[in-house]
């Protein structure tokens, strides 16, 4: 049985991550900082061999993919944006602790959402649609392996919500420009709706030998 390999890559970081503010949907660019950073990895470590990069629609992961796969085909994937923090963008944790609306959302479960926002439970049913399309592709177009570089909410969200073995979101640590490589089977994802968490993105170059 055909196994497909993608690599969830987060991007680099922006001003407003650096700052500690919450921007989901928020268009930023890559900061000065987020861009060496990038390159650093790229001298330090080795990115997968990828048939196609797809890329949520913000400028901090397009501009994420073109710096770490710049000779790859980069298609647009609207299912990976970032959760949309409704007015809680752009605000820090500082600035919303007295705020009863955010102090509700931190306490609630996966239906919870800010207001003007979007609940963890809306965005892994676009992720689980966004992913059942690229699968698709894959068969379609016979690719093996294929990177995403999106946020790392989705990234976290996505393998606690189909990941295997499972995992709770909070414990998911995923650093700007690195990621998890996840496998998937036809036959798994259509009868559990799972994929199979192989290890982390970027590897060492001794270990990328192996």
């Amino acid at each position: 049985m055909k196994s497909y390999h993608i690599s969830l890559i987060r991007h680099g970081q922006t001003k407003a991550n650096e700052q500690g503010r919450y921007i989901g949907t928020t268009d930023f660019a890559l900061s000065d900082k987020g861009r060496s950073e990038l390159y650093d990895l790229l001298d330090a470590y080795v990115y997968p061999k990828v048939e196609r990069v797809y890329s949520s629609p913000l400028e901090r992961c397009t501009e994420t993919a073109e710096i770490l796969f710049p000779d790859t085909e980069m298609v647009i994937a609207e299912d990976f944006a970032e959760l949309h923090f409704g007015k809680f963008e752009g605000k820090t944790a500082d600035e919303l602790i007295d705020d009863p609306d955010y102090r509700a959302w931190l306490k609630g479960g996966m239906d919870a959402k800010p207001p003007e926002g979007e609940s963890v439970s809306e965005l892994c049913v676009r992720t689980y649609r966004g992913l059942q399309k690229i699968l698709l592709e894959m068969m379609e177009e016979d690719f093996r392996h294929v990177a995403i570089v999106t946020h790392a909410g989705v990234i976290a969200n996505a393998i606690a919500c189909f990941g295997l073995p499972k995992f709770d979101p909070k414990q998911i640590q995923c650093n700007p420009g690195e990621g998890f490589e996840i496998m998937l089977t036809a036959q798994m994802w259509q009868q559990a709706q799972a994929f199979e968490v192989l290890g982390i993105v970027p590897l060492l170059p001794e270990e990328s030998d192996m």
